[in-house]
C-alpha cells in the first residue's frame, strides 16, 4: 500500500489501477491488461511513489532539523526590526524529534537550548506545534508540502516573528 500526494490515508495501488482504468482490471498484471495499460500503470506508479515519501518527510513521522534564515523583532510602540537567530539569542538550526516532543539546538553562545512540545497537530496540511519557553508563548507552522516554517513567540512586552525551513537530517 502507497500513500498518495495529500492523503494521510493508505489506497492500494491495485484500487488506484481500477479507479482510473475502470473495473476491467482484475489484478496487476493480469491477462486483462495489455501493454500500454501496464506502461501507464508504471510510470504512475514512478511518479506517485517519490512523491508519497517527499510528502512524508514534513508529516511529523521523522525529526526535522530546521534553519533559522530571517526573524522580527516587535515591541509596542515602535518598529519592528529584522534581524538574524543571533538577534534574538536562538539556535541557527533547530532539531524536531516529534516522538520526544522536543525541540533543541545550540545558540551562537554555545549555550545549549531544549523546549518541550506541549501541542502537535496536523491541520490542512501543515504540522503545528506549539508550548512555552521562558514565560513566552511559542507556535511553529512547517508546511508538509514544501517544510517552510514559520515561528512566532511572545509575551507582554515583545514579539518575534521567525521564518525558515526544515529538511530531514
Amino acid at each position: 500500500m502507497a500513500a498518495l500526494p495529500g492523503s494521510s490515508t493508505a489506497y492500494n495501488l491495485s484500487a488506484f489501477a481500477r479507479d482510473l482504468f475502470g473495473s476491467g482490471l482484475s489484478g496487476l498484471g493480469g491477462s486483462e491488461m495489455n501493454k500500454a495499460e501496464r506502461m501507464i500503470l508504471l510510470m504512475l506508479f514512478i511518479f506517485f511513489l517519490p512523491l508519497t515519501s517527499i510528502a512524508s518527510d514534513f508529516d511529523g513521522s521523522k525529526p526535522l532539523i530546521c534553519a533559522v534564515m530571517e526573524d522580527f523583532d516587535c515591541i509596542p510602540g515602535d518598529e519592528c526590526l529584522s534581524g538574524t537567530a543571533e538577534s534574538i539569542n536562538i539556535p541557527q538550526f533547530l532539531k524536531i524529534d516529534f516522538k520526544e516532543k522536543v525541540i533543541t539546538g545550540k545558540k551562537g553562545d554555545g549555550k545549549f537550548l531544549s523546549t518541550a512540545v506541549k501541542n502537535m497537530e496536523r491541520v490542512d496540511g501543515k504540522m503545528i506545534l506549539q508550548g512555552i519557553q521562558n514565560g513566552k508563548a511559542w507556535s511553529m507552522v512547517i508546511t508538509e508540502a514544501t517544510g517552510k516554517m514559520t515561528v512566532t513567540a511572545a509575551d507582554d512586552q515583545v514579539g518575534f516573528v521567525v521564518f525558515g525551513a526544515c529538511t530531514t537530517p
